[in-house]
């Protein structure tokens, strides 16, 4: 995915990948149920960045995101050492 967004320093865009919509054990979930997932696919990084790359899937803290939608695409900007884990 060609992104319009050069991150700078230690950060990387990601985006959100899509929430679940059905439980393990089968059940759906109704819209306004749904969690936000925290887990998301980086897409570009930053010049300082040194532990992850194009591709990586991510867990990242809930709340330490910047979001931002361009020509209805929805991004994730994230710092580094926000970043939980790969998967």
């Amino acid at each position: 995915m060609n992104t319009p967004i050069k991150p700078l320093a230690n950060r990387v865009v990601a985006v959100r990948e899509p929430a679940q919509t059905q439980t393990a054990s089968g059940i759906y979930l109704p819209d306004n149920t749904k969690e936000k997932p925290v887990l998301a696919t980086v897409v570009a990084v930053g010049p300082d960045v040194k532990s992850l790359a194009v591709g990586d899937k991510i867990v990242y803290k809930e709340y330490s995101t910047t979001e931002l939608k361009i020509n209805d695409n929805e991004y994730l900007i994230v710092k580094e050492e926000d970043v939980l884990a790969t998967v």
